[in-house]
């Protein structure tokens, strides 16, 4: 195993891929370590070269990714600070001197433009360095603000004078990147005593307005309480008049209405013996139009049962009797189906029998004539050949089997060429079996040279002629 290593790292290859991986993979940690996530509390300011030509780019509940070497980061925090203001010896627009011990609430803003600011002036700051700049802004606004309002309107209209200082401080706060989230004054105390002043003559005006609105208030109570006794007196007395009117007339609306009630009474009964009547008459009216259904209910049942006892099992009989048909002819198509397919079947084997055989057959003669050297002729010789055994077997039984019981011979003891009387009769015999050139010639062939068995004067003769 180690010998095996060893060639492999000996051959380049492989620590090429490893050190092409490690690399690669290194690549993709320094990329993703560069991708830097904005959290909602905070503003990732990326700062170097960004696009649009701005000196910092800003981003608040998102990401970014840092290019490496032309690019770097850092964070703003946007957690409220609390400033406290403690404004003394200020000058009002009287020429008075005032205290206005204050508290501010201030934070870094998420408005692009002023993120930008924020990016551009508080970057790389601490929290103390960030919250002395803001107080100092504060101080300066706040004095400009009680310079340009009255003692009176300061004390008196405090909505206003907190509308003011928001407005100056925010504006200047914006600047920087900053934003006034809120501002809480405690109290407002001058040198000279001069709030204290209006606060106590604001307190006398109170009393003296509370006093006269007390004596004024008993005074309405004595005059409204002998007012209401003169009307309760008016009023009791209309009441009982009123009260004795009324009982009249409760008398009188009591006797009309027992009249009524006796109208109503005689006319309701009438109205319901009428009705009794009425419905007597429809209930019969009804009985007999329910008895009429009742009869024909029962004549339609009547029918019904006289066709479900006579037509039904009629019907079904008939049903039967063509399922039975359906069936036999069903199975007289599928008997005849049957049989045409094992003719077919049959036939078509046999077709391919014989379609093999012929197949065999004719690759056979094509071997024999590829044999001969692709000559027909040759290939019918070794045909020839082959069966010539059986061709001339066939002649010599052709009078094997005649049988001569007698064969009575009239010979005078002399022949021809040499040859008696019962040796011709047996050449003669033998003759009239066809000879073999017959036979090639009725089925259209001719029988080779050689085959045809000249004679031997012939032979000589072509000799010859051959020497010659």
């Amino acid at each position: 195993m180690t010998f095996l290593l060893t060639q492999e790292f000996n051959l380049g290859f492989p620590i090429a891929i490893v050190a092409a991986i490690l690399f690669v993979f290194i690549m993709f940690i320094v990329l993703v370590r560069r991708y830097k996530r904005c959290p909602s509390d905070r503003i990732l300011v990326v700062y170097g070269k960004v696009s649009g030509g701005a000196s910092a780019k800003c981003i608040h509940g998102g990401a970014a990714f840092i290019i490496p070497v032309i690019q770097d980061y850092e964070f703003l925090d946007l957690t409220p600070m609390s400033i406290e203001v403690n404004l003394v010896n200020a000058l009002s627009k009287q020429n008075i001197r005032v205290n206005v011990p204050s508290r501010f609430t201030i934070g870094v803003s998420t408005e692009p433009a002023i993120m930008q600011n924020a990016a551009e002036r508080l970057l790389g700051m601490d929290l103390p360095d960030i919250q002395e700049l803001a107080k100092e802004i504060i101080f300066g606004q706040l004095r400009l603000v009680v310079a340009s309002m009255d003692i009176e309107e300061i004390n008196n209209d405090r909505d206003k004078f907190l509308t003011n200082i928001s407005q100056s401080v925010e504006m200047e706060l914006k600047k920087v990147g900053l934003k006034l989230i809120n501002v809480n004054i405690t109290d407002i105390v001058d040198e000279s005593g001069y709030i204290e002043a209006l606060g106590k003559e604001a307190a006398a005006h109170a009393i003296n307005a509370a006093r006269k609105s007390v004596a004024e208030k008993t005074r309405d109570g004595s005059i409204g309480e002998a007012n209401a006794v003169q009307d309760e007196r008016s009023q009791v007395a209309a009441a009982n008049a009123q009260a004795v009117e009324g009982e009249n007339t409760a008398k009188i609306a009591v006797a009309n209405s027992d009249s009524l009630r006796r109208q109503r009474e005689a006319e309701a009964e009438r109205v319901a013996i009428a009705s009794e009547k009425v419905q007597s008459a429809n209930a019969l009216e009804e009985s007999y139009a329910a008895e009429q259904i009742a009869e024909t209910a029962r004549a339609e049942r009547e029918r019904s049962s006289q066709m479900a006892d006579i037509i039904v099992p009629a019907e079904i009989d008939k049903k039967k009797v063509e399922i039975d048909a359906e069936a036999q002819a069903e199975r007289t198509r599928r008997h005849a189906k049957g049989e045409a397919d094992a003719i077919l079947f049959k036939a078509q084997a046999e077709a391919q029998g014989l379609y093999e055989v012929l197949t065999k057959q004719a690759a056979g003669l094509d071997q024999i004539v590829k044999a001969a050297g692709n000559n027909p002729k040759d290939a019918v010789l070794l045909l020839i050949a082959d069966k010539l055994p059986e061709l001339v077997k066939m002649q010599s039984e052709a009078i094997k089997n005649i049988k001569i019981d007698k064969v009575t011979v009239w010979e005078n003891g002399s022949g021809t060429d040499g040859k008696t009387s019962t040796a011709n009769f047996l050449a003669g015999m033998y003759k009239s079996v066809p000879p073999l050139q017959e036979m090639f010639n009725m089925a259209g062939m001719e029988l080779p040279e050689y085959l045809k068995g000249k004679d031997l004067a012939e032979d000589a003769k072509e000799v010859k002629n051959d020497t010659d």
